[in-house]
């Protein structure tokens, strides 16, 4: 069984295209269809159905593609076992990161990692956390860093890094600003009935924060005013500081700023921050000491909030 074959295939599976497909394993698009008709040929029928630029899997594609899958899950983990038995630090790490923190993460935690795996490649990938879901349980991750609250879990694997405080922001001028605290004390509560004629800046749909804040609008039975979505949690503290509307953010966003009072909300939602790889799959060493700067550093951000 030839796997350099299987990851071609897949690989057309993957773009739906062929030339597309040729592009990016930067082989000739003669010699890659070539691969693909003496599979086809051995097989004894097709695995694509070819258009110029859409290439979708026959129902027998979609069960060699599945399998094909499973097959190079299984070298890797196969690989990575032995180099770690023999203690070979080689290999190579593929890394989900959220679009806002993790670069900021990464940046910060790479120089460590380098100094103990310097011959181990690391790709990193910007996705949001449903997407990075997605690509954990294919295999095509091998560790996807996650902001989310239990429910929101898939059935692969999760190890717990840190909690996070979800807080309410409002600017100072709002006839509550006087009654908030600042970042660094202990913050008042308060429902988000005292809020609900008020506007709100919020996560745009298909966001994990997004789907806490619409469970806690239920759980409170009120339905603020949206004024904003965005795609950027720097954002909804930014238009609480000028003053435009409120809004609430994972605490680390929050700032010591003299524009904005915070409160805890009387449901004390966290946020829990996880690693997660692809269930039934090994962990290698290299992946394992990833996590554990990783869990390092949030120890660290999250320090001057433990009085929460």
């Amino acid at each position: 069984m030839d796997i350099k074959q299987i990851e071609y295939i897949i690989k057309i599976a993957e773009e739906n295209n062929i030339t597309k497909a040729a592009e990016k394993l930067y082989i000739t698009q003669s010699a890659l269809n070539q691969q693909l008709l003496r599979l086809e040929k051995e097989l004894g029928t097709q695995l694509f159905v070819r258009s110029r630029t859409n290439w979708q899997l026959t129902d027998v594609g979609k069960v060699y593609i599945e399998n094909a899958k499973k097959i190079v899950h299984i070298k890797k983990d196969t690989y990575n076992t032995i180099n770690d038995i023999i203690d070979v630090k080689k290999g190579k790490l593929v890394i989900g990161l959220t679009p806002e923190r993790g670069p900021e993460m990464f940046a910060a935690i790479y120089p460590t990692f380098y100094k103990k795996y310097p011959t181990i490649k690391i790709e990193t990938i910007e996705l949001a956390v449903r997407k990075q879901q997605e690509e954990v349980s294919m295999g095509n991750l091998d560790i996807g860093f996650l902001t989310l609250q239990d429910f929101q879990k898939s059935n692969d694997e999760y190890i717990h890094i840190c909690s996070e405080e979800i807080i309410l922001g409002v600017p100072n001028t709002h006839p509550l600003g006087k009654l908030g605290g600042k970042i660094g004390e202990k913050l008042p509560k308060i429902s988000l009935k005292d809020l609900e004629s008020d506007s709100f800046a919020i996560m745009q749909k298909g966001s994990t924060l997004r789907e806490l804040y619409d469970h806690l609008i239920i759980e409170e039975n009120v339905s603020p005013h949206i004024l904003l979505e965005t795609r950027s949690c720097h954002n909804l503290f930014n238009m609480v500081e000028e003053g435009i509307c409120c809004s609430i953010f994972p605490i680390t966003y929050a700032k010591d700023s003299s524009q904005v009072s915070y409160f805890s909300l009387n449901q004390h939602p966290v946020w829990e921050i996880y690693a997660s790889y692809k269930k039934g799959s090994y962990l290698s060493h290299a992946a394992n000491d990833f996590i554990k700067i990783a869990k390092e550093y949030w120890s660290k951000k999250m320090t001057p909030y433990s009085i929460f």
